[in-house]
């Protein structure tokens, strides 16, 4: 199965995601304080579940769909970890440092502060 979080924010306006049935499992609204610029204060998040083989195909929708600047979209499978960002989709494997180093080393070229790359598999 596979599990992530969707910042609305992060979306272009028109964007659509309808590529892969995705189920919400929770959503929450908060204040995140100080963002970095290009993101707004206030965060609408959704939790989402979707089956495992369509993780590539989301992967590719939600590359399509996220607005350029500090913003990304994780999710995982049993096994594997894929960092989606605008036009840009990382996967690795559960224990591939070099993977996570690569979707690291892109996240902070697009000013994601080091604390919002909390990602691991």
């Amino acid at each position: 199965m596979v599990t992530g979080m969707l910042i609305a924010e992060s979306l272009r306006v028109g964007a659509e995601l309808n590529v892969v049935p995705l189920h919400v499992t929770r959503i929450w609204r908060g204040d995140v304080g100080s963002p970095p610029a290009g993101q707004p204060k206030v965060w609408t998040v959704l939790h989402f579940e979707a089956d495992d083989d369509s993780a590539a195909r989301l992967g590719e929708s939600l590359a399509k769909a996220l607005d350029e600047g500090p913003w990304y979209v994780d999710f995982n499978t049993a096994d594997e970890k894929f960092v989606v960002f605008a036009g840009k989709v990382f996967s690795y494997r559960s224990g591939d440092e070099a993977g996570r180093a690569a979707a690291l080393g892109h996240a902070a070229t697009i000013g994601i502060p080091e604390d919002q790359m909390d990602w691991s598999v």
